[in-house]
């Protein structure tokens, strides 16, 4: 039971990331100056416009590595990383997301210490 629950674990906490990924696609293309909105809203909280189609991207390849369980361990920490990132910019806006975020830092950290869990990548 307790693999099982760790595979729910990593697929939830991948649709975290995937899920902030299609959020934040969706917002940019669905107007024609969206790309440049989100760099403007990146920019209210001191980070160059570089940061935008990089924290895309890693959340993008971070969610789809944990969601197949590809070198979880590793991806797991990555995304710990930017969620403790995200957990201290983003509580300039809201105290909630301080705690959402630390929380997700919390359950990736776990993560990277069982990586090995059923129906993954790196089971086989």
């Amino acid at each position: 039971m307790q693999n099982i629950q760790t595979t729910i674990a990593r697929i939830l906490l991948a649709s975290v990331f995937l899920g902030l990924v299609l959020l934040k696609v969706s917002a940019i293309t669905s107007t024609p100056d969206g790309y440049l909105q989100y760099q403007m809203t990146l920019g209210q909280f001191g980070l160059p416009g570089i940061f935008a189609p990089l924290l895309i991207l890693i959340q993008l390849v971070g969610g789809l590595a944990l969601l197949v369980g590809f070198k979880t361990a590793l991806f797991a920490r990555i995304l710990a990383a930017l969620s403790l990132f995200f957990a201290i910019i983003l509580s300039q806006v809201s105290y909630d997301l301080l705690f959402v975020y630390l929380g997700i830092a919390g359950g990736m950290l776990l993560l990277s210490v069982y990586p090995n869990t059923p129906f993954s990548l790196d089971k086989n």
